[in-house]
């Protein structure tokens, strides 16, 4: 078994070597590295936690392996409200810790870390009660935007009936009695995860989806590494490592099984449904934000269209496929349509998606007061779980991992460095957006569409194009999903891990929720554009477009049931794209 450091990636290669690409050539080495390599961390969970745990360690020096059973932010990272934000609603329940940090964190990715993939916008905050409410709020926000410090956003401004409506001139009149525009940030939050990832192979993890922990590898009552299985073809190998960190958000208890040892904590899931309507049918300049009788709901730009959420119900079923069923529509519908001069109806949405919260349950009532704090805990020597928390914070979350696994590496441990390593693409960012019309010229490209490539891939917009200098028809808009470009399909296959289809539809592009079609119409290209950097034969081509169909097929119909049971039983029954994925994990 090798354990030197000449075993460790190289830390100092360029974007696009084949450490950074994480295509089929990378993903075979690392395969035959895992296997013979002895790592300081193991990090399982490739969702935002575990990859911001896999950049951390990476980043302070160590040798770490992070492995997915599925895809980047194939679980909860996919599915958020896609906000950066510090939780305005966090306020009232006294929670100024969470929110100050949270807010630190979004200043960070929108100057820093991730500025090409954060940006900043405006919500209205509508008024309903006349002469109190104005100035809770209002305090509220003006607290908000001090414990954020409000560096890089504006701060609220006060806004009188009419001046909320021209705002936003969809809103019933009698809906408001005047606003409150404040600011807070939208992201893509699978894209962000996948490029947290990649920048953590980019500075020497070792880094592997559709790979399935199996097993727990132990020596006396000391975890020592993990045993893993391949979802595409079923081999096995067993991963060495001084610590395992349990990063798996809903799926905590089902690895914490593994290791024979009670957690510390248990993950509780709460269902979170969002619908995406198109732009024309709401007028607004402003992002919406609207009190519930439970939580918020949130209507939030997305390119062409408006995401509307959420919902916060309790899930006990299968927790890779949640299931939106049509009463968890019909409530966010209902409580929009109470402030929309236009109703919203079914016909009008374009897609919609379901996420699962993991919220931390203590083992007794005394105890379970669900949270979004994050919680770390060793319940056996080599085995560190994390879990809790909110996007937003996955930064602080990988620290703490980290922190909570150094005291099982035998070598010292650097403190953390991340909140001065921008991901890959935000160096050279604001430089390139001042070039657009440049770059537009070189490639032969519409500003508008450099702009696009620029807010999804940032400085690396060169590494995408150039997969087009041989292959210029790559450089056309992909027929039934014009906003993207063919090339973008061909580059999430040969960089950025994609394996199958529902990878790149759902998580490297949004063509599922973006398009009434939700992806089917574009399946087949996107398919014959992919298959010679995946090695596919004309066989695996239909496989794959004919398992995308039937996914949908399942999500679509699982939305016009009236439960959760009926909506599982048939989101489950749609084959998987990974065969030999184990749902459950054997216990022995």
């Amino acid at each position: 078994m090798s354990t030197n450091l000449s075993a460790m990636s190289d830390p100092i290669l360029q974007p696009g070597t084949s450490q950074t690409f994480l295509g089929p050539a990378q993903r075979e080495e690392s395969w035959q590295r895992l296997g013979s390599d002895q790592y300081d961390i193991v990090v399982v969970g490739g969702g935002v936690v575990g990859a911001g745990a896999a950049l951390d360690a990476a980043t302070r020096g160590l040798r770490v392996a992070l492995v997915e059973a599925r895809d980047f932010a194939s679980g909860t990272s996919s599915r958020s409200s896609k906000m950066f934000h510090g939780g305005l609603r966090y306020l009232e329940q006294l929670e100024f810790g969470l929110v100050r940090e949270a807010l630190h964190e979004r200043e960070l990715s929108l100057t820093t870390l991730a500025p090409h993939l954060v940006k900043p916008l405006p919500f209205l905050f509508p008024l309903t009660k006349r002469w109190w409410e104005r100035p809770y709020i209002a305090a509220g926000i003006f607290l908000y935007d001090q414990l954020g410090g409000a560096k890089s956003v504006p701060a609220q401004r006060h806004l009188t009936k009419s001046g909320a409506l021209r705002l936003a001139p969809s809103l019933k009149r009698n809906s408001l009695v005047g606003g409150i525009r404040y600011y807070d940030t939208v992201v893509d939050d699978a894209r962000h995860t996948m490029m947290v990832a990649r920048t953590a192979a980019h500075y020497g993890a070792v880094v592997r989806t559709s790979t399935q922990v199996v097993g727990m590898l132990t020596e006396g009552d000391r975890v020592v590494g993990v045993t893993v299985r391949d979802s595409e073809d079923g081999r096995t190998t067993d991963v060495r490592g001084h610590v395992v960190i349990n990063a798996t958000g809903v799926w905590t208890d089902e690895i914490q099984a593994l290791s024979k040892q009670r957690g510390r904590f248990r993950v509780r899931a709460s269902k979170g449904v969002h619908i995406v309507v198109p732009r024309d049918r709401i007028v607004s300049e402003v992002a919406i934000i609207l009190r519930t009788e439970k939580s918020v709901l949130f209507i939030i730009p997305w390119g062409t269209h408006w995401i509307i959420g959420t919902t916060d119900t309790d899930w006990n079923l299968d927790l890779a496929h949640p299931a939106a069923t049509k009463a968890d529509i019909d409530y966010i519908l209902g409580h929009v349509n109470t402030v929309l001069a236009t109703p919203l109806t079914h016909d009008d949405i374009d897609g919609v998606y379901a996420g699962l919260r993991p919220l931390l349950a203590g083992e007794s009532e005394e105890t379970s007061k669900l949270s979004r704090e994050h919680a770390v805990a060793s319940p056996t020597p080599g085995l560190v779980a994390i879990a809790g928390g909110k996007y937003t914070t996955y930064r602080v979350m990988g620290a703490d991992a980290v922190d909570a696994a150094a005291e099982f590496v035998p070598s010292r441990v650097a403190p953390s460095v991340t909140e001065k390593v921008p991901l890959m693409g935000a160096d050279g960012y604001f430089a390139l957006i001042n070039q657009t019309d440049h770059v537009g010229a070189q490639y032969g490209l519409h500003p508008y569409r450099v702009r696009h490539l620029l807010d999804r891939y940032g400085s690396l917009i060169g590494e995408v194009l150039d997969l087009a200098v041989e292959k210029p028809d790559l450089l056309e808009p992909i027929a039934d999903a014009p906003v993207y470009l063919r090339v973008e399909a061909a580059y999430a296959a040969a960089a950025e891990g994609a394996l199958h289809l529902e990878d790149i539809l759902a998580r490297r592009m949004r063509i599922s929720i973006e398009y009434p079609h939700r992806g089917v119409d574009c399946a087949r290209e996107v398919a014959e554009i992919v298959a010679p950097i995946l090695g596919w034969s004309p066989e695996d081509v239909d496989r794959e477009v004919a398992t995308y169909i039937a996914r949908v097929e399942a999500e679509v119909l699982s939305q016009a049931q009236p439960d959760d049971e009926s909506a599982d039983a048939l989101r489950v029954a749609a084959p998987e794209a990974r065969s030999e994925i184990l749902e459950p994990v054997p216990l022995d």
